[in-house]
């Protein structure tokens, strides 16, 4: 099992999520554990897909972290 780091938006009406490691992965919600739910759907057939159509798996290399400025 791979981890690969996500990042979720809020879109005003909505949350989006894209994977930085799975380009086109994307999903989004009403809230944000429902569009996290949903990226992980997403990934599960994103990653599925890159392998039955015999396409190399995107290693994880996306790192998360945040900054504090004034």
């Amino acid at each position: 099992m791979t981890e690969y780091a996500i990042v979720i938006e809020d879109a005003g009406s909505n949350f989006s999520a894209y994977v930085p490691d799975l380009p086109g992965c994307v999903a989004s919600g009403s809230t944000v554990d429902e569009v996290t739910e949903r990226i992980r759907e997403a990934m599960a057939l994103h990653l599925e897909s890159l392998r039955e159509h015999g396409e190399a798996v995107p290693p994880s290399t996306s790192r998360v972290s945040s900054v504090k400025v004034a």
